[in-house]
């Protein structure tokens, strides 16, 4: 299975900049099984395509703001991504600078404050920050947003509200769970009127989802690590959703590859832990009935979840379709609800 196999053509003004005014406002192509034809919704219309006793799973992780800027003591200009948050005042992250920091190397950081090099971790740098106050409570003041790089704009004051679902609480992720970013307190009420019931799931999203696959046979691609946690609450939620004949609805790519690293022997099973999952056609996914999800990027890996989920080539004539029909794709985009082959 090669790369090439994920590519599609999307022009440039359909790579959304900014979201819109209201969350659920978003457009939804709803993608049945099998060869039915394709339906142009929005978001809010959710309500009225999901039965009462279908379980809503959400990625409850909080994006923190993770881009600093600062200089090296040579005056080089310095800029910082956060990928982790460690114990002890440390951070994994990306640095680019013109000549990479050197262990033992401090970097004085604008808004005060320095970091020291560590040393290295594969790509990434380790760094320890010598702050005023505790680290996650400078970083919330200093830090910067991280917007996705095909965003072509600085964070604004709206985004570091609408960056974030409405139900965030877990801090820890540098990019956001996109698919919960169509879901607003209005919407969240008329699901529950409908008899839906919500569960969540914790992964936080690394900057390497960003990262492009560049091994042409896919099959030897290396996943970025990221740290989950699917708890007993939310494993019970599904076993009662099962038993009484309800569906399972994965809100976003990272909800899905939550739910298969927690799978053990075919069950869905408590897990917190680091996961490397790496899903694509081939892959059997089990843990979900339905998937609602943004438009992903050529050749991703995200890409190649939801081609796992719903068959290459329905999801490459859905994006065909989106393409012609004008959504809006990526972060701030529009959505798309489908379900598994088997249903």
């Amino acid at each position: 299975m090669k790369k090439s196999d994920f590519h599609y053509e999307l022009p440039e003004e359909l790579i959304a900049q900014a979201p819109l005014a209201e969350r659920s406002a978003s457009r939804l192509l709803l993608v049945p099984p099998g060869q039915g034809g394709f339906s142009d919704l929005q978001v809010r219309d959710l309500p009225e395509l999901l039965q009462p006793g279908d379980l809503l799973v959400f990625n409850d992780t909080r994006v923190i703001p993770a881009r600093l800027f600062g200089q090296k003591d040579s005056g080089g200009r310095i800029e910082i991504l956060i990928e982790r948050l460690l114990p002890e005042e440390q951070a994994r992250a990306q640095v680019r600078a013109s000549k990479s920091p050197k262990p033992g190397s401090r970097i004085a950081l604008d808004g005060g404050g320095q970091a020291e090099v560590l040393g290295r971790d594969g790509e990434f740098f380790l760094l320890r920050f010598e702050v005023d106050g505790p680290f996650e409570q400078w970083l919330q003041r200093v830090g910067r947003l991280p917007l996705p790089p095909y965003i072509r704009r600085e964070p604004g004051q709206d985004d570091a509200e609408r960056y974030q679902t409405v139900f965030a609480r877990q801090v820890g992720a540098v990019a956001a769970p996109t698919a919960g970013l169509h879901f607003d307190q209005a919407l969240l009420e008329r699901l529950r009127e409908r008899g839906v019931q919500f569960g969540h799931v914790t992964l936080h999203v690394g900057a390497g989802t960003f990262q492009p696959v560049r091994v042409e046979d896919v099959r030897t691609h290396t996943m970025h690590s990221e740290w989950l946690n699917v708890g007993a609450e939310l494993v019970a939620q599904v076993r009662r959703t099962r038993a009484a004949g309800g569906r399972v609805v994965a809100v976003g790519t990272t909800v899905v590859r939550a739910l298969e690293s927690a799978m053990r022997d075919g069950e869905l099973q408590p897990f917190a832990g680091e996961t490397r999952i790496f899903i694509f056609p081939g892959y059997r996914i089990r843990s979900v009935d339905a998937l609602l999800t943004n438009f992903h990027l050529p050749e991703s890996t995200l890409l190649m979840l939801v081609s796992a989920f719903a068959g290459k080539e329905r999801v490459f004539d859905a994006y065909r379709h989106a393409v012609e029909q004008r959504y809006r794709f990526f972060s701030y985009g529009d959505a798309m609800l489908l379900w598994g082959q088997s249903q």
